[in-house]
């Protein structure tokens, strides 16, 4: 383990695709999505043991959401915990991230991953992170992790890469050619059928020197806003100047702002049973079904239902019968039942439960 290895955990968003067990005020990573007794952002932490040392974990999140990143890691240190005045997308995230760690080691290579993901083969997925921390730390490189597409899924963002052998970079590195943002689902057929495409995982890894040259070159006006207010990094002016510096800041990810941009961009395929769990169909897809194709957590009684995604109380009991191809989660006061095919209309629901209802819901 390499004591210059950094982990940024991402963990500011609301998931609302996973409403109405993702909540403004308790969001998907904060909860025990597949059912194994961790929230999704303890298992990302957990998953990263034995690659970078514990006091070089930082979580960003919204000041709203500090106190909660605490209960589930109550082993972090406060100071590692950065809090976002507002959110601003991943480029400022990523910026304050890597400004923060650079100024206390220069050597440091980053790690930076979403906190809501799934891995299902953990040993496959550090043997790939660690190949490519190792690439990061000898060449000037922005390395994205690739998936493997297993389907042409209209819900992911796709990354083309150039096939050819580069005698510059380490072994399993590829060239990056073009980022495509969620495609139809006729396009999507033809980027698996070419061969040369992956999912876009959100997984990063580079060098602090490096991405924050990438900041400027493509992203000035955010360099400049972390440059002015660097020394005040990890002293007690922190707060107060992310307070200002996030009103400087443009909402922009860093896909858009530096990664389709820079000329420096290479993807590592992968292969580890990766899902961004973005949808209730992504939670049915990885989860344990049982004879009927069923994903239940919860206590449920079924009878004559196939084809289910059922999430609700463990205090609750729930008996369904006679439904194919549902939604049914259940969480506080809302209890969402939906066929799975519609599924991409819960941010509509959400949007007129607001408007009809108030806030009390979303």
């Amino acid at each position: 383990m390499e004591q210059n290895t950094y982990l940024v955990v991402m963990a500011g968003g609301i998931g609302s695709r996973f409403w109405p067990f993702s909540r403004t005020n308790h969001p998907k990573q904060f909860h025990d999505v597949m059912g194994v007794g961790r929230s999704m952002l303890q298992l990302t932490v957990d998953r990263f043991q034995g690659v970078c040392p514990p006091e070089n974990v930082f979580v960003v999140t919204n000041r709203d959401y500090t106190e909660l990143v605490h209960q589930h890691l109550p082993e972090l240190p406060l100071d590692q915990i950065l809090g976002e005045p507002i959110g601003r997308n991943t480029a400022p995230c990523i910026a304050y991230a890597s400004y923060r760690i650079m100024q206390r080691d220069p050597q440091a290579v980053i790690i930076v991953t979403p906190a809501d993901h799934a891995v299902l083969r953990e040993e496959e997925f550090r043997s790939t992170i660690t190949r490519a921390v190792d690439a990061a730390r000898t060449h000037e490189v922005l390395i994205t992790l690739g998936i493997k597409p297993a389907r042409p899924d209209t819900g992911y963002g796709y990354i083309q890469y150039l096939d050819q052998d580069d005698s510059g970079m380490p072994g399993g590195l590829k060239k990056v050619k073009t980022f495509t943002e969620k495609p139809n689902l006729e396009l999507a057929k033809m980027f698996v059928e070419s061969g040369d495409f992956l999912w876009n995982s959100g997984l990063f890894v580079w060098r602090a020197d490096v991405i924050v040259q990438a900041f400027h070159s493509y992203l000035s006006d955010i360099s400049e806003v972390f440059d002015d207010g660097l020394a005040q990094l990890g002293t007690p002016q922190e707060e107060d100047f992310i307070t200002q510096a996030y009103t400087r800041c443009r909402n922009i990810s860093i896909d858009y702002g530096i990664m389709e941009k820079a000329d420096n961009v290479y993807v590592l395929p992968a292969d580890f049973g990766w899902s961004d769990l973005g949808t209730w169909d992504s939670l049915h897809r990885i989860g344990r079904p049982d004879e009927c194709n069923n994903v239940v957590d919860g206590d449920v009684i079924l009878y004559d239902t196939c084809e289910c995604v059922i999430k609700t109380p463990s205090e609750r009991l729930v008996v369904v019968q006679g439904l194919d191809g549902y939604i049914v989660a259940e969480y506080d006061n809302v209890l969402l039942i939906c066929k799975r095919t519609e599924e991409q209309r819960v941010k509509e629901f959400v949007a007129d439960v607001k408007a009809k209802k108030g806030h009390g819901y979303n």
